[in-house]
């Protein structure tokens, strides 16, 4: 009885601690300005408890895991991706309005004032003292009139700890002629150097309230704000007296003159990305180039490989043909091999001046193509290798389906006189298409997002020229949204989304269409 009531406890303790730490990350969510999505994972833990400790069908426990599974790994990133596509969300226009604000606040510039060069000196109980002492100014021992003058204007600061440190710190400093303090040696310049990481986020204010900062090895100096604030949503300047105000629309500060500062900050601007696709020519040309490359190397690659693999299909179910067995294992190594291998083998072997298939073609035409340079000498490449890598799969699904065909029907066509390209145009081709079809609709759906070929072989080269944006003629449209997001200079987040998102809808209709064609091909019941 014992041990029962000891494990009770145990597993509420268990559960209490889950439900800690989960409303934990639901909390460092909504502190990151996340409130809607900290909503949703406080929704999610909810129900997760309800599921599992209210008096409910077992069922629902069953599919809670593979549910939210699902929405947190497929739906969240959908809806998320989709989300951005509406923003101007960019390396330019990371932060939110708030941290853009605080970060221009943050920035300082060389102040009025003389600048100090300063020593450090051993404090008490390991700790360390900055004396500053104006630039210039050198201690005259023999003059105690001197001496006495350049201690009233020099300072010492409270005693520091100089070890690493996260974030700046600010500390005082007095009159080192009112602090009546005997300082020791100071530390030599090399002792000095070695803690320079410390010293530059030091800020060290003095009686009269200026405030100097690390200026170099051997000074500080006087630092003043940028900017300051001046209204809502408004900075000023503090030399120029430059009034900018935050722009909603372009996700900037800009002043009269549509001068901008950098940062900028995340704003919504509707459908302007999709807008830009359709409207803006420099963006419009290469778009357009792209999409249809794209469909055109995914529905070439499909035709080639299924007109190889049913080729080879047919040729290999020919019952007089010798090393059947030996032939087959051949001509399915393409698939054996990692694709990425063979794609990098290939970058090789169509190397223009190195390459074996230039040298072979040199031997034997005089000719050395540029692959690589040439748009459609790039694109042939790319359907070459891509149909050496896809053709076996369709062989096997071709051999799989011929072998389902009745022998009957080809011994009356063979009673009957047909020729072999009469038995694949009357009887294989129709009783294999059907079944075929779905599969070569996926094939497709790949080879739409066949990333991994284009990034590997081409990197989508040659480019464009005179575009805005980095476009390749041998890009399809993930490898384009790709170079838009983590190549360009100004990477622009919410384009790429924008671009994933017409391709998340099309890819969604053709996997509709896939679906469709497998009902069809259902046996109806009986």
């Amino acid at each position: 009885m014992k041990r029962f009531e000891l494990g009770g406890v145990l597993k509420w303790l268990v559960v209490a601690a889950i439900a800690l730490g989960s409303l934990y990350i639901v909390w460092l969510v909504y502190l990151s300005g996340q409130v809607l999505w900290a909503f949703l994972a406080l929704a999610l833990v909810g129900l997760a408890f309800f599921i599992y400790f209210a008096n409910i069908g077992f069922a629902y426990r069953y599919l809670f895991p593979g549910l939210a599974g699902m929405a947190i790994f497929v739906v969240f990133p959908i809806i998320y991706t989709i989300q951005i596509g509406f923003t101007n969300y960019s390396s330019t226009n990371l932060l939110t309005l708030e941290r853009a604000t605080a970060y221009l606040l943050e920035q300082t510039q060389p102040g009025e004032g003389a600048a100090y060069t300063f020593t450090v000196h051993p404090a008490e109980a390991g700790d360390f003292r900055l004396r500053l002492q104006p630039k210039g100014e050198e201690e005259d021992e023999d003059d105690p009139a001197k001496k006495a003058a350049l201690e009233a204007r020099s300072y010492v600061t409270q005693p520091l700890a100089l070890h690493a440190m996260a974030q700046p710190l600010e500390v005082k400093a007095e009159s080192l002629r009112e602090s009546h303090l005997a300082l020791s040696e100071p530390l030599p310049m090399s002792e000095v150097i070695k803690r320079r990481d410390v010293l530059a986020k030091l800020h060290i204010r003095l009686p009269d309230g200026t405030l100097v900062t690390y200026a170099g090895v051997r000074d500080f100096a006087p630092q003043e704000a940028v900017y300051r604030r001046t209204g809502t949503d408004e900075l000023t300047q503090v030399k120029s007296g430059t009034v900018y105000r935050a722009n909603e629309k372009t996700g900037f500060y800009e002043d009269a003159a549509g001068e901008r500062l950098q940062p900028g900050f995340k704003v919504n601007i509707g459908v302007g990305n999709y807008l830009r696709m359709l409207n803006d020519p420099e963006f419009r040309g290469p778009f357009v180039s792209i999409f249809l490359w794209t469909v055109s190397f995914a529905g070439l690659t499909v035709l080639f490989t299924l007109a190889v693999g049913c080729t080879l299909a047919v040729l290999l179910n020919w019952e007089a043909l010798r090393f059947r067995t030996a032939y087959r294992t051949l001509l399915f190594l393409p698939y054996a091999v990692p694709g990425f291998i063979s794609i990098l083998v290939f970058r090789g072997l169509f190397n223009q001046n190195l390459g074996e298939i230039n040298f072979a073609l040199h031997a034997l035409f005089g000719i050395k193509p540029a692959w690589f340079a040439d748009p459609f000498l790039a694109k042939v490449m790319i359907l070459i290798v891509n149909t050496w890598l896809g053709y076996p799969y369709i062989m096997v699904l071709c051999s799989g389906l011929i072998k389902a065909i009745p022998s009957d029907l080809y011994e009356a066509s063979a009673i009957a006189g047909a020729k072999p390209l009469v038995n694949f145009f009357k009887i294989t081709a129709p009783l294999i298409v059907k079944p075929l079809m779905p599969l070569l609709i996926a094939s497709f759906a790949f080879n739409f997002n066949n990333f991994v070929l284009i990034a590997l072989l081409t990197g989508g080269r040659p480019d464009f020229l005179n575009t805005r944006v980095p476009a390749g003629t041998t890009d399809i449209l993930v490898s384009y949204t790709y170079r838009i997001s983590f190549q360009d200079s100004g990477q622009n987040f919410g384009l790429a989304a924008a671009i994933s998102t017409v391709i998340f809808i099309l890819v969604a209709l053709l996997s509709m269409t896939n679906l469709k064609l497998l009902k069809v091909n259902q046996p109806e019941g009986r």
